[in-house]
C-alpha cells in the first residue's frame, strides 16, 4: 500500500500525501506501480473525453482529455520528453547528452519535439471512431507504462544517485513487482481485445517495437536510462499504441 501511494504521489499532482506519509524508500519502487497509476490518468482522460463529447465536437473533446492528464501529472512526462529531444538532439556524446538533459531550460529540439508529438497525437485521436477513443485513451496509458517499466531491468541508471533530478534511483523490479506492473498494464486490455475484433491486438506491437528501439538508443548513447528517458519512453510508446489502433481501424476493412 505504501509503495502504491508513493507512486500516486510521484506520478501525479493530486494530494495523496494527505492520506499518509510514506517512507522515502518506497519511492524507489514506484515504477512497479507505474501502470496502475495509468488507471487513474488514463481513466480520467477517457472520462473527460466521454463527457466532453456529449456537448462538444470530438476534436475539442480530445483537447480536453489531453489537458486533463497534463493537470493531473503537472506535465511530468512531457518535461522528460522535451529534455530527451534536447539531449539526444543536441548532445554529441554521453557527457554532453546527460548535461543537456539535466538543464532545466527547454531548447529548440524540445519545443519542436513537443509540438510534433501533440500535433500527431491529436490527429491520431481525432481520426478514431468516437466510441473507440475512450477505450484507447484508457488502455494506451496503462499498457504503455507497463511496457516502459522494464527499462529499469534492462539498463542501469545513467547518473550517480546524487545527480538525479528527482533524487530517486529506482530499484530494479522484483518478481512481485513484475506481477503488479503486468496486472496494471494487461488487465485494461481484456475488454480491448475481448469486445473488439481480434486484429486490434496488433495495436500492442508497435509500442513494444518503439520501446526496444529506444532502449537500444539509450544504451548506445548514454549506457543507461534517466528519469527523462522514462518519460519520453512512455509518451512515445503510448503514441505508438494510438498509431497502431488507427492503422488497424482503417486498414482492416
Amino acid at each position: 500500500m505504501n509503495n502504491l501511494l508513493a507512486a500516486l504521489m510521484f506520478f501525479t499532482r493530486l494530494p495523496f500525501w494527505k492520506i499518509k506519509t510514506v517512507p522515502a524508500e518506497c519511492f524507489k519502487h514506484v515504477v512497479e506501480y507505474w501502470s496502475l497509476t495509468g488507471w487513474l490518468t488514463g481513466g480520467t482522460m477517457a472520462l473527460v473525453f466521454w463527457l466532453s463529447a456529449l456537448v462538444f465536437p470530438a476534436d475539442v473533446a480530445v483537447m480536453f482529455a489531453l489537458a486533463s492528464r497534463l493537470l493531473l501529472t503537472g506535465g511530468l512526462h512531457e518535461d522528460g520528453l522535451a529534455d530527451f529531444f534536447d539531449g539526444f538532439g543536441g548532445g554529441k556524446d554521453r557527457e554532453s547528452t546527460l548535461r543537456i538533459m539535466k538543464d532545466s531550460h527547454i531548447g529548440s529540439y524540445g519545443v519542436l519535439g513537443l509540438i510534433v508529438y501533440y500535433l500527431l497525437g491529436y490527429a491520431l485521436l481525432c481520426s478514431l471512431p468516437l466510441s473507440l477513443t475512450p477505450v484507447v485513451l484508457f488502455c494506451g496509458d496503462a499498457f504503455a507504462k507497463f511496457v516502459c517499466s522494464f527499462v529499469i531491468k534492462l539498463l542501469p541508471y545513467a547518473r550517480r544517485e546524487e545527480d538525479s533530478k528527482a533524487k530517486v534511483v529506482y530499484t530494479p523490479m522484483r518478481s512481485l513487482g513484475i506481477l503488479f506492473t503486468a496486472a496494471g498494464g494487461l488487465i485494461p486490455l481484456i475488454p480491448f481485445v475481448t469486445f473488439l475484433p481480434s486484429f486490434y491486438a496488433w495495436a500492442c506491437v508497435l509500442p513494444v517495437l518503439i520501446f526496444a528501439g529506444l532502449v537500444y538508443l539509450f544504451k548506445r548513447r548514454i549506457n543507461g536510462y534517466t528519469g527523462d528517458c522514462c518519460g519520453a519512453l512512455f509518451l512515445l510508446c503510448e503514441l505508438g499504441f494510438w498509431t497502431g489502433t488507427v492503422f488497424v481501424t482503417y486498414y482492416s476493412h
